[in-house]
């Protein structure tokens, strides 16, 4: 292992000199700390690349509060400074470069961490995940999957950005300060919302965002309701008490809360950081790596940038662009492209004094907590809900070539038909051609490789589509589009004009005896403030959802082969079972529905649905059909050739027919 330092001069100090004193210092990267440099995967080759190196270290970083890029990060004002006057911050950094930069594409692609955990090569290359959906800590190249971004050449980044993201099993963060104001620590009001069981196990404690002002705090209150339109029941004071600064414990000693309801603390918390700098960061490290300093831990020789974000993270890029961190210290455009897969309308609450940006909205669960806002589409438009014009991106010169990729998951939960309609959702938006929308049919919220059909707390089997090969097809179409201005696919999206975008109770999903079918979608709610938040009156947003075909598939979007030649019914939605709260939409979870084996077995059950063997004589007829379907897509630029024989030799050899 080679362990080197790389040191940037700072001429802060100088520069004050000469500059007027009205001129805001720049922002930068004052110091890039490599502390290991290996050989990945043993020297493998990956391509024309040939063999890549980890690069492992952290950057630092100094920002001029009173630089008008950095003004509107919240607390700024309020953050401790150094000896310039400026506010300092250090990234964790993972770098997978060719070990040759002559070799590579000249593309840096940027994954933006979510919730510190690297996405790329489970959720996008079919890797098998090592922890917690993820792939932290690449070191073979069974780890990176499909390899197809290697095999490209491309230097692969992620830095830290979210504070308080977990470092343990490979995960990345950011050091932030703590803002204070006269040197004393900062306290307010905060909500927490409290489950168990939706999003991890039942038996988890109650463990808070924040550290509590004290653990003697009178006013301190709890409250619990089933479902969220439920009003909330007050816990008396002697049900519960602090177990230190961070947790919460229910009594008498043992009580466990019921899986699925909604616990809400609110409490006195200490201590906000000031988390929007995550925003600056990740604009300065890219656009340093984009330099050409001869120390650049990204190997120099970086010719375009591409960003991508999947779930939270994708919500973090929408931010990124609106709020105009895509324009570096020098005015020179950071990311060229992006990619925002899964994010439907939201951002990410994390420009905000004790913000949460880990939150995430959906019908049941974080429903009031600040995640979507207008502008929601790429569109320009009016909005006759608050009165407000504008469109997600700016329009300034510097925002990024713009894919948005969502799920049928998307549309019930997090608003995705918003991206293509007027807030209303009365007409069709045009967006413009610098920017792009994708459904993947059928598609859920959660999918990736490997996962197996089982109910957990749902109500019907949980889907099991893989959108990577499509993903893999518009990360090659993004970095086309950048390189040498060839148009990715148009947009495939759900319409009112064709009548593929419809209400929820209006998909024409066939009835089918015994299955719990989705009739409502997450509404997006408009409130003051999360602390104590009261949906507002008046007009509403919105959001509607794809319309299906005789089985239940969506009609519209990118439809692979498991969709377009299917062997079973899969959606985007499910609904939990008890002892969940059940008849609510469970989580981003969808729903898969096989076909009966036979037209008796069909008839038996009450399905509507044709059965394998009327779809599919013998198994040529289902190769034959995957086949077809497969070269549509290829033919499209929706699916790699590579991905579609991979499909192709699959049906062969796992018919559904004899």
């Amino acid at each position: 292992m080679r362990i080197r330092a790389v040191r940037l001069r700072a001429c802060l100090g100088a520069l004050a000199l000469v500059l007027p004193l009205t001129a805001p210092a720049s922002a930068r990267i004052v110091g890039i700390d490599v502390t290991a440099v290996e050989p990945f995967a043993e020297g493998a080759e990956f391509g024309p690349a040939g063999p890549y190196e980890r690069v492992i270290g952290f950057a630092r970083g100094e920002i001029d509060p009173a630089d008008p890029a950095n003004a509107g990060i919240a607390d700024i004002a309020l953050a401790p400074r150094n000896a310039r006057g400026l506010v300092e911050y250090r990234t964790d950094l993972f770098i997978l470069r060719p070990k040759d930069p002559k070799r590579g594409s000249g593309t840096l692609l940027y994954e933006v961490l979510n919730r510190g955990r690297k996405f790329l090569f489970n959720w996008v290359l079919d890797a098998p995940a090592q922890a917690g959906q993820a792939v932290n800590d690449p070191r073979t190249a069974r780890d990176v999957g499909t390899a197809l971004v290697l095999n490209r050449g491309d230097t692969i980044v992620w830095s830290g950005w979210e504070a308080d993201a977990l470092r343990q099993n490979g995960g990345m963060a950011i050091d932030v300060p703590v803002a204070t104001r006269d040197g004393k620590p900062i306290t307010a009001l905060v909500r927490d919302e409290l489950v168990s069981g939706t999003r991890g196990p039942t038996e988890a404690p109650f463990y808070l965002t924040f550290a509590a002002a004290g653990t003697d705090q009178p006013n301190a209150t709890l409250t619990v309701r089933r479902r969220e339109a439920d009003p909330p029941q007050p816990v008396p004071r002697a049900a519960w008490t602090f177990a230190g600064p961070k947790q919460l414990k229910l009594l008498p000693e043992g009580t466990k809360p019921q899986p699925g309801s909604l616990y809400e603390f609110t409490y006195e918390a200490v201590g906000p950081k000031v988390l929007g700098l995550g925003f600056a960061a990740t604009r300065d490290v890219v656009a340093y790596l984009r330099g050409r300093a001869a120390d650049n831990p990204a190997g120099g020789g970086v010719q375009r940038a591409l960003a991508l974000g999947i779930s939270q993270s994708g919500r973090f890029l929408r931010d990124f662009v609106h709020l105009g961190f895509n324009r570096d210290e020098a005015g020179i455009r950071v990311f060229d492209g992006m990619l925002a897969h899964i994010s439907g309308v939201g951002g990410v609450f994390l420009n905000a004094r004790f913000a949460q940006p880990s939150r995430t909205n959906t019908q049941h669960e974080d429903h009031l907590y600040p995640e979507n806002a207008f502008p929601f589409s790429a569109a320009f438009q009016h909005d006759p809900v608050t009165g407000r014009r504008g469109a997600l991106l700016r329009g300034d010169g510097f925002d990024p070539l713009w894919m948005e990729v969502n799920t049928e998951t998307e549309y019930w939960q997090k608003g995705a038909s918003l991206l293509t309609t007027d807030p209303l959702g009365k007409t069709d938006a045009d967006l413009p051609d610098t920017a792009r929308a994708y459904l993947i049919a059928g598609g859920f919220h959660y999918g990736r490789s490997g996962l197996a059909s089982d109910k957990g707390p749902c109500a019907n089997p949980r889907n099991t589509l893989n959108p990577g090969p499509a993903l893999r097809a518009l990360l090659v179409d993004l970095d086309e589009w950048v390189r040498d201005g060839k148009a990715p696919p148009a947009s495939r999206v759900p319409r009112l004009s064709d009548g593929t975008l419809v209400e929820p109770a209006a998909t024409s999903f066939p009835y089918t005896p015994g299955l719990a079918v989705a009739t409502f979608t997450n509404a997006i709610a408009r409130f003051p403030t999360y602390v104590d938040p009261h949906p507002e009156a008046g007009p509403q947003y919105r959001p509607l959802v794809p319309r299906v075909d005789a089985d239940g598939q969506d009609i519209a979007g990118i439809r692979l082969p498991a969709v377009a030649v299917p062997r079973g019914t899969h959606t985007g939605w499910n609904l939990y079972a008890e002892p969940f709260p059940a008849g609510e939409l469970c989580d981003r979870e969808g729903s898969l529905l096989p076909f009966a084996a036979t037209k008796a077995e069909r008839d038996a059950r009450g399905d509507p649905r044709p059965s394998l063997a009327e779809r599919y004589p013998d198994s040529s007829a289902y190769a034959d059909a995957v086949a077809r379907a497969v070269d549509a897509l290829v033919a499209d630029r929706l699916l790699l050739r590579e991905d579609g024989d991979r499909l192709i030799e699959q049906a062969r050899t796992n018919s559904p027919r004899p």
